[in-house]
């Protein structure tokens, strides 16, 4: 899953989300200077007076960041994908490539997954860390992980590509895999196909330069459930 990003508010200090509680609750009283009920528009000097005690900054989306390559449209990476000529290949498929022709299997979920149970020889780089910092901006995104019912809140991992080139030479001959797999092959449902972790990294390895890279179609569950070959770290 991609990390929880927001357009709107930016969190600069690394005071407790106490902070924050105050802020929220004034938008319900009839009686705050942050919200006029009748006229439904904010008091902008206020509003600037109260961010600067309590260390928030409003950004207009006018002022939002770009999209980094990893959060560009799924349409996007796909027809990027298609013209790199970026193949899918299934489990089976995959094994052959691995012993007959020398292919290395780049596993891109988190660690501890990979650590449980993984392809023989397979190399794992995330390309989705958990959420390791104690900002109120982090401890904000995993409340809004958990408010959906997910306790283990990811952001993207920004040394992917160099830790990859640390293990890979831009020639390698690579086949990248994720849980699930997700798919470029269109259906009635999803015209587009699926996007998912492995599609993801795909899109940035070939945009970094990396000339034969592959995606495990169907994913691990896949090659699990076909019973290939499986090692485990634990």
């Amino acid at each position: 899953m991609a990390a929880f990003t927001s357009n709107a508010i930016h969190y600069s200090s690394t005071s407790s989300l106490q902070h924050l509680v105050p802020s929220l609750e004034g938008t319900r009283d009839h009686s705050s200077c942050w919200v006029s009920m009748r006229s439904q528009k904010f008091t902008v000097q206020r509003l600037h007076q109260q961010n600067s005690t309590r260390g928030l900054k409003i950004q207009s989306a006018a002022t939002k960041q770009a999209k980094t390559p990893a959060e560009e449209d799924w349409k996007i990476k796909r027809e990027t994908l298609l013209g790199k000529k970026v193949r899918s290949v299934e489990a089976k498929e995959a094994l052959r490539l691995q012993k007959e022709n020398k292919f290395v299997i780049l596993d891109v979920r988190p660690e501890a997954e990979f650590k449980e149970a993984h392809p023989q020889d397979a190399i794992n780089v995330q390309i989705y860390r958990l959420i390791k910092e104690w900002t109120a901006w982090d401890i904000a995104r995993r409340a809004a992980f958990a408010f959906f019912g997910i306790f283990a809140g990811t952001e993207e991992n920004p040394e992917f590509i160099k830790s990859v080139e640390a293990k890979l030479d831009k020639n390698a001959k690579i086949i990248v895999a994720c849980s699930s797999g997700g798919t470029m092959k269109p259906s009635q449902n999803l015209p587009e196909g699926q996007q998912s972790r492995s599609l993801i990294a795909a899109y940035l390895l070939v945009l970094n330069g990396f000339t034969n890279v592959y995606h495990l179609e169907g994913g691990l569950y896949a090659w699990f459930k076909e019973g290939l070959p499986t090692v485990s770290e634990e």
